[in-house]
């Protein structure tokens, strides 16, 4: 059988995806220069690049590093490896330990501290280091469940891996200049955090093992949301659409699980869960475009802007 053409391929992914057919165009207008940058990058390096990919919920960051994945893999001879940053969230009973220790809002997923950079790091330096008959795990976590799953269920990417994409709501992300730290920017900071104790923690992560880690990557893309307001908009949409695909699975057994279990969130627990993500969104949103080595503006509509690349 003969391989798949470029518009096959994008033609089945975005059906996989369930994704618009006028998704072609964007495609054709924003992913592809993209691709080419990469695989230009890619070429200068002559070894392993690690791309980041940086938005805030909803801009359809999973979406774009499925496609630059398999469009580099297929058609541009530049086998690619993808993981988000989701996938290295430390395990609840982690974060359960760091919530007693630290703070209590550590349970929650999400903010940099609720990470494992150090299973990240390795993610990279095994994938950098892989030949062809490699296969290496990537981590993996369920979010239905809220916890990471076993190693042994980890997918693995087989092979070599000329790009390393990695993907995330706060990849790339500064920290705040102290002072910024003070005032309460929502509700959660000022009833849960008066004392500042957990947005400084965070923020400190950010100067220390994030800003490393982050440090590493050759080209950091920044898909730029219009507004706060249209994040916890597409938040609350994720949420919506996970749980009607839990619903209409399978059920195991012939049971069925209730969105409770499944840790399915209500609208108003998406709100507090956003404002979690809030300071580190917003200063993203004011300083990340200037420094982006390649801007893409997500509209109201999902819909993306051509990609600004900066000389480099």
């Amino acid at each position: 059988m003969s391989e798949p053409t470029l518009n096959q391929t994008v033609a089945g992914l975005i059906e996989q995806e369930a994704l618009p057919k006028d998704y072609e165009s964007t495609v054709e207008q924003t992913i592809m220069p993209l691709v080419d940058y990469v695989v230009a990058l890619q070429a200068r390096a002559q070894s392993p690049v690690v791309i980041g990919i940086h938005g805030a919920q909803g801009t359809g960051k999973s979406t774009l590093t499925l496609f630059l994945r398999e469009i580099l893999t297929r058609h541009r001879h530049c086998p690619a490896a993808s993981f988000s940053l989701d996938d290295i969230y430390l395990t609840r009973a982690e974060r359960q330990e760091l919530s007693q220790r630290i703070h209590p809002l550590f349970i929650t997923r999400g903010v940099p501290g609720t990470h494992d950079v150090a299973l990240g790091q390795t993610v990279i330096d095994q994938l950098r280091l892989a030949d062809a008959g490699s296969v290496t795990p990537i981590p993996s976590f369920d979010k239905s469940i809220d916890d990471r799953l076993p190693a042994s269920q980890w997918p693995g990417h087989a092979g070599v891996a000329s790009v390393i994409l990695l993907e995330g709501w706060c990849l790339g992300a500064r920290p705040e200049p102290e002072g910024a730290l003070a005032d309460p920017i929502n509700a959660l900071e000022a009833h849960e955090d008066p004392e500042g104790i957990w947005r400084r923690y965070v923020n400190d992560c950010l100067k220390g093992p994030y800003y490393r880690f982050f440090a590493q990557l050759d080209a950091l893309v920044m898909l730029k949301a219009p507004s706060m307001e249209s994040v916890l908009e597409w938040r609350t949409l994720q949420e919506h659409k996970l749980a009607a695909k839990l619903k209409n699975a399978p059920k195991e057994g012939g049971q069925s699980h209730s969105a409770q279990a499944l840790h399915i969130m209500s609208d108003d627990e998406v709100q507090r869960f956003i404002m979690h993500y809030e300071r580190v969104t917003r200063f993203c949103l004011t300083e990340m475009p200037e420094r982006a080595d390649v801007l893409i503006d997500v509209a109201e509509d999902h819909s993306l802007s051509l990609p600004h690349f900066k000389n480099k």
